[in-house]
């Protein structure tokens, strides 16, 4: 077996070759020549019987040189870098020891393995990450015409600038106040990005048109389809996640927790996972929160009233984040829409059971005994010393 450990760079890879004969480097262009020549130097090890492994780090061109290998019939390993410390944080950062110390690992399969998503799915998530370049963008614009608005003394509607009525009124405004050169060339941008932003959402509706997990995405009130495209383009395949925990560590929804020996403790999220699928989550909560008339009832959002009170709005929202991340493997893997029926609370509140307690046990009015209520009196009073601290001699004597 031939095992080759590679680090790989935008305009060239080192190979560290590990066999019976001993440790051998190499270093290859990445163009067409490179991988020919070091697919012709593999093919040869093949003809010999040899089994070729090639492992590399998880970069930005990693896909197209793993295609390139398993179309030659080259096993390859995409190593996780955040699992990776012996070479992110060693002490002698070359390129032929982290080749070295790759192969070394490989022959050992000791490698934290990373998995890759699938063509379609990294096509979904070029396209947004595109989108939401266009979208910060016309923020940008936006928010200067807002400040020339200020400067001019003038009125700044909110929401003025969401449709093309208002931006042409904005805009006569601006050209009366002499300024409309400056403001000209915004609005064309805006104009533009609008359009462009439109088209790469008609392109995403193209290619989500029949996909099961944005239809069952869609169903769950307050996402959307921006919400439900982000979801099933970093969720990929959901039965990659062997139970809803993984799934909300994969999104780096879960606290960290370090034990040692009789100490524990616990901090913050993780943020690990991807950053769009952990916000399109916090979307999803905002969005349940906003249609509080229609979800005010439900378990999730009760707790997330609860816990906003007792402790602070971020964490209740992080919270129940994690819950519709529990919602969305659920619904993902045994393929069922959202039901709103399991979010409503099956018990009946304390509140309610202290009421229907009351109507069953209540006396009839006027007939309860002096003394009962005595009674009653003076346990209050013990339970209220007791719970003060009161002793039990004093206790007497108040008695």
């Amino acid at each position: 077996m031939v095992n080759v450990g590679i680090d790989l760079h935008k305009t060239q890879f080192t190979t560290c070759v590990r066999d019976e004969e001993g440790d051998g480097f190499a270093k290859y262009p990445t163009t067409a020549e490179g991988y020919r020549a070091f697919l012709a130097l593999a093919a040869a090890w093949q003809g010999k019987g040899d089994e070729v492994r090639v492992a590399v780090e998880s970069t930005g061109n990693t896909r197209y040189f793993k295609n390139r290998m398993e179309d030659a019939g080259i096993g390859v390993t995409v190593i996780n870098t955040l699992k990776m410390k012996v070479v992110n944080e060693s002490v002698k950062k070359t390129d032929k020891h982290d080749a070295a110390t790759i192969a070394e690992f490989l022959e050992k399969d000791m490698l934290p393995e990373a998995r890759l998503c699938s063509r379609e799915s990294e096509q979904l998530r070029r396209l947004l990450k595109a989108r939401q370049t266009l979208v910060t963008s016309e923020v940008v614009m936006k928010n200067q015409i807002h400040g020339l608005l200020t400067s001019e003394g003038m009125e700044d509607i909110k929401g003025s600038l969401q449709s093309k009525k208002g931006r042409q009124q904005v805009l006569d405004a601006l050209k009366a106040g002499e300024i409309g050169l400056v403001a000209q060339p915004l609005f064309d941008t805006i104009e533009r990005l609008e359009e462009n932003i439109k088209g790469m959402e008609k392109e995403l509706r193209a290619l989500t048109e029949g996909d099961r997990a944005v239809e069952l995405l869609k169903t769950i009130p307050g996402c959307g389809e921006i919400c439900s495209w982000t979801i099933r383009a970093y969720t990929d395949d959901i039965r990659r996640f062997a139970n809803p925990k993984k799934y909300s560590s994969f999104a780096g929804l879960a606290p960290w927790v370090q034990n040692s020996n009789e100490t524990v403790h616990h901090g913050s999220i993780t943020k690990r996972g991807p950053k769009e699928l952990r916000t399109a989550m916090v979307q999803v909560v905002m969005g349940l929160r906003r249609m509080k008339k229609n979800t005010f009832c439900w378990r999730i959002m009760r707790r997330y009233e609860a816990m906003k009170k007792n402790k602070c709005s971020g964490v209740a929202i992080i919270a129940t984040a994690r819950k519709i991340a529990t919602v969305i493997w659920n619904m993902l893997t045994e393929d069922e829409e959202f039901d709103v029926g399991l979010m409503l609370s099956r018990k009946p509140s304390k509140k309610s059971e202290a009421v229907a307690g009351t109507d069953k046990q209540a006396p009839a009015e006027g007939k309860e005994k002096p003394v009962a209520i005595e009674e009653k009196k003076a346990k209050g009073v013990k339970k209220n010393a007791k719970a003060s601290g009161v002793a039990r001699k004093k206790l007497e004597k108040v008695g």
